[in-house]
């Protein structure tokens, strides 16, 4: 790839996940304010890679919203590109967790500052200086935000930037969900990069077969060079060209809650892209980069949060070892 300043940049949600820790002397349940966003927890995962990192999106010009940047920039993100809103809040997510370390949203966001990004506010230089441009759904729930959105990923595309897109599927987020599968339609007919969760994948093909679902949206979308599936404590699969791989979860107990572990996933899989490309991978380029996808993601859930749980490299290597 040709040299850029950045190594990925990354458009959407920056928010505060508040998850449940406990409760208080008097009974009540009590809240963590976890700083958080997908796009954000891949470029946090992605830094402690090595990688030269930016951010662009919106919050609200409150404590939250100072709190996000903040924490981002000890992250090693760059946020010359975040922009603050005086008239709209950032927004909140409370997150119930089960024992499984599945999750519930209750979102905060009627309008929430990210949903107001305009497409003049885009860093369209950064941008394009850009090797990987990073995009999901969130920042397409709404009309606004989603020609932003749009106008970032043509620009990124026009400028050589490998494209990669994760549906994060929010059904409470969306109008309807027939609109939600129109928008993630969108993401998968222009992108390069693929991470799609097992019941996104069932969504978008009514399929339950990994393989069959992944078949039919390939079909679809043959744009997509490298599509990886995410399976939760099951494991992952990559499908490329040819090639079809699949590799365990790591198992190793103490699992607290999931959130954030498909976006280090992702990232995992970015820094793989970054190292090889996408040309003449073999099954053992598939495999190792799975591996490593799979156990930073293990380690994410066995901590709270996410921009400020990302394991460091030497970490998952350890586990690898």
């Amino acid at each position: 790839m040709t040299h850029k300043t950045f190594d990925v940049t990354a458009l959407g949600e920056l928010l505060i996940d508040f998850t449940e820790n406990g409760k208080s002397g008097q009974g009540n349940g009590l809240f963590e304010a976890n700083p958080g966003g997908a796009p954000c927890n891949v470029l946090a995962m992605l830094a402690k890679l090595g990688r030269s990192c930016a951010f662009v999106g919106k919050v609200g010009e409150d404590m939250f919203g100072h709190l996000l940047r903040d924490v981002a920039l000890e992250a090693g993100i760059c946020m010359d590109h975040l922009v603050f809103d005086k008239d709209a809040r950032t927004t909140l997510a409370f997150v119930k967790t089960f024992e499984n370390g599945d999750r519930d949203f209750s979102f905060y966001r009627a309008p929430g500052a990210d949903m107001l990004l305009r497409e003049d506010e885009l860093p369209l230089d950064a941008i394009a200086d850009s090797r990987i441009f990073h995009f999901g759904t969130l920042s397409m729930t709404h009309e606004g935000v989603r020609a932003a959105t749009r106008r970032a990923i043509a620009h990124a595309k026009d400028n050589g930037a490998i494209l990669s897109f994760d549906p994060n599927l929010r059904p409470p987020l969306w109008d309807s969900l027939d609109e939600a599968k129109g928008q993630i339609e969108y993401g998968l007919a222009r992108c390069d990069v693929l991470k799609i969760a097992d019941n996104e994948l069932e969504f978008m093909t009514g399929e339950t077969d990994f393989d069959k679902g992944a078949a039919i949206l390939r079909g679809r979308y043959p744009n997509i060079r490298l599509f990886n599936v995410t399976a939760g404590a099951e494991g992952s699969y990559s499908y490329y060209e040819d090639l079809r791989v699949f590799v365990p979860a790591c198992k190793l107990g103490g699992t607290i809650e999931t959130t954030g572990a498909g976006d280090t996933f992702c990232a995992g899989v970015l820094n793989f892209v970054l190292e090889r490309g996408l040309d003449g991978l073999t099954q053992e380029d598939l495999t190792q980069m799975l591996r490593f996808a799979n156990t930073a993601a293990y380690l994410v859930t066995t901590r709270k949060g996410a921009i400020r749980s990302m394991p460091e490299r030497a970490e998952v290597e350890a586990l690898l070892g």
